[in-house]
């Protein structure tokens, strides 16, 4: 019998503190571009429990885009100034004209009273919306280092910012039908139940 290959998972290699990154050096656990990684590695996870309870096909389609673009920027972190040259993929100008556009797309589709919310009016809502944060929370750690000068991409800046709003209206528009907290109300529900289920944009 064959013996099937799986990734190692502990190496052992951090026990004193220190992780890779792409490149020869490690860097202290607590070091700004790994609370930045760590940061946007949560804020992906957070978006894949919203993912996984999504029923809307168009809106899991936006999300798992989303999460693969978010670790096109965790690649982008994870590479030291040093090596910044080496850098295949970054986050761009059209990646956060991506977010711009569906945002408006979305806010064809849901009217959101100008008022606060109270999270947790639905489980999918409320998933979104600790995503929401947490991308937040991803785009503080990003602008560290970016005041810091150790990474130049400011449009990894404005994607985080675009994104934790982008779905913050998705929230809005899952929790819709329920009324929610901000009592938000689907718009032109006839003429949106014809729409396809997939955006054209998402790709």
């Amino acid at each position: 019998m064959s013996r099937k290959t799986t990734a190692k998972i502990t190496t052992k290699t951090g026990d004193a503190g220190l992780t890779g990154v792409l490149g020869p050096e490690r860097l202290p656990k607590e070091d700004p571009r790994i609370e930045a990684l760590g940061a946007v590695d949560e804020a992906t996870s957070a978006l894949g429990l919203a993912r996984a309870w999504c029923d809307t096909p168009y809106i899991y389609d936006i999300l798992l885009h989303v999460q693969r673009n978010l670790y096109t920027l965790m690649a982008e972190l994870a590479t030291t100034t040093q090596h910044a040259s080496a850098i295949g993929q970054r986050i761009t100008g059209e990646d956060v004209a991506w977010l711009e556009r569906t945002q408006e797309d979305l806010l064809t589709r849901v009217e959101i009273p100008p008022r606060f919310i109270l999270p947790g009016d639905t489980r999918a809502g409320a998933t979104l919306d600790v995503a929401r944060s947490t991308v937040r929370r991803a785009e503080r750690a990003v602008s560290r280092l970016l005041h810091m000068g150790s990474i130049a991409n400011g449009e990894a800046l404005r994607y985080l910012n675009r994104l934790s709003d982008m779905v913050f209206v998705l929230a809005r528009l899952v929790e819709a039908p329920t009324g929610g907290s901000t009592q938000a109300r689907i718009l032109d529900a006839e003429q949106n139940a014809s729409r396809p289920g997939s955006l054209s944009s998402v790709g």
